[in-house]
């Protein structure tokens, strides 16, 4: 919401432009956050095992969504690749 805002109140364009390196990273770490699930459902490991990996995976999910939120500038967290789409 944050970013929004400054992209609407902002006089000039974001110039920072996520590299092919930053999206892979993106890819990957959104893709490592639907894994426990499906490897859950499919009975690859325990539903625990699932629960665990996927509660933790979330948690840092979570702080680096804060760390992007509050303490990065605009430009910084658009190349930030460890950030829901």
């Amino acid at each position: 919401m944050r970013f929004a805002w400054l992209r609407e109140n902002s006089d000039d364009q974001v110039s920072a432009r996520p590299s092919l390196l930053n999206r892979l990273i993106f890819i990957a770490y959104n893709l490592i956050w639907w894994l426990p699930i499906l490897l859950g459902f499919t009975k690859v490991i325990d539903y625990r095992a699932a629960f665990i990996s996927f509660l933790v995976i979330t948690i840092v999910r979570a702080i680096a969504n804060v760390i992007r939120n509050n303490v990065l500038t605009l430009e910084q967290a658009e190349i930030f690749p460890f950030r829901a789409p």
